[in-house]
């Protein structure tokens, strides 16, 4: 393994010694060496001698509570300025933010600040929790959790552009509580030790999603807090809509439930206190194309002459969020 990957998982392992999660290395570290060895982009070494040349600052503030956001322009000249920020655009598309880097604003298709300010005032406050974020992208939300006070925050996501864009916003706030690991949850054994699990958008991607609800349930302790967003329609409990090829011109969307079924489905795999706090539709402010990902965002997907509706005919996205918590 290479010296930076090696750095980076090593620190992960070390921070699980003497906790709830200490059994988590008996297959963690060969997992790491098998991926390392057999599973990396084409571009991943590239990209992590990008990485290498990022700057190394000295931030005079890190805000991790309101935004995610480190330094400022008077921390650095003009020209290290110039630097980061071409070396960080290397690494689009950037989805999952915003970030602000010594006053670099790098504004990502969605406004992932405002899915968090949806979820925050319902869940039980983060303080001295132990976190994990399934399919965590960019890890903008990981950040955001660490603000809120966890005391330890693990994010998995096998998409490696999304872990080397954590990995350059974490050169510039190396903290030593907060991990990424490039890991599909089917490859998690059963933990049973997280104090809160989360996973927003990554349901409706799942062909089987009673089998991702249970996965899900068991990396949680009893009694731990499941929070749940995803895609949803309107309708009763046995209410599901199973897309055609294409939802919003996506090809990896497979079920779409209703709140209700969504309930019953949680209920179904050993969840209680089942309860859905937000429910809102995306709109084409929180979701679209930037200078830092420049390619087509939702409103190239929804129908020109009716944006209630996706092109291909179905609902427009509606997002909900659920919480519950394991029986």
């Amino acid at each position: 393994m290479s010296k930076p990957e090696a750095q980076w998982f090593n620190d992960c392992y070390k921070s699980l010694f003497d906790t709830p999660l200490s059994h988590w290395l008996q297959t963690l570290p060969a997992q790491l060496d098998h991926w390392q060895r057999n599973s990396k982009h084409g571009e991943f070494d590239k990209w992590c001698r990008l990485l290498a040349k990022l700057p190394s600052t000295t931030p005079s503030n890190i805000e991790l509570d309101e935004k995610v956001a480190v330094g400022s322009l008077a921390d650095v000249d003009v020209y290290t300025q110039k630097k980061i920020s071409g070396l960080l655009q290397q690494f689009m598309p950037w989805r999952k933010g915003p970030f602000y880097v010594h006053d670099i604003h790098v504004d990502t298709e969605w406004r992932s600040d405002w899915k968090w300010d949806r979820v925050y005032p319902h869940i039980t406050p983060l303080k001295n929790r132990t976190v994990l974020d399934v399919g965590c992208g960019s890890g903008y939300h990981m950040w955001r959790m660490l603000g809120q006070g966890a005391s330890r925050v693990i994010g998995i996501d096998p998409t490696q552009l999304f872990f080397i864009q954590f990995q350059a916003i974490k050169h510039f706030i190396p903290r030593d509580d907060i991990h990424f690991l490039p890991l599909g949850i089917e490859e998690m054994q059963p933990l049973n030790a997280f104090d809160t699990v989360f996973s927003m958008g990554v349901l409706y991607h799942r062909k089987d999603p009673i089998q991702f609800l249970n996965q899900l349930k068991l990396q949680l302790r009893k009694g731990g807090e499941l929070v749940l967003e995803t895609l949803v329609v309107d309708g009763d409990e046995q209410t599901v809509l199973m897309a055609g090829e294409r939802y919003a011109q996506m090809r990896n969307v497979w079920f779409l439930p209703s709140t209700k079924a969504l309930a019953v489905w949680l209920e179904r795999v050993g969840f209680e206190n089942i309860r859905v706090v937000d429910v809102n539709h995306t709109t084409l402010d929180e979701q679209r194309s930037t200078p830092w990902m420049d390619s087509q965002s939702l409103k190239d997907f929804l129908d020109p002459e009716d944006i209630t509706r996706t092109i291909e005919g179905y609902p427009a996205p509606q997002r909900a969020v659920l919480i519950a918590n394991r029986k």
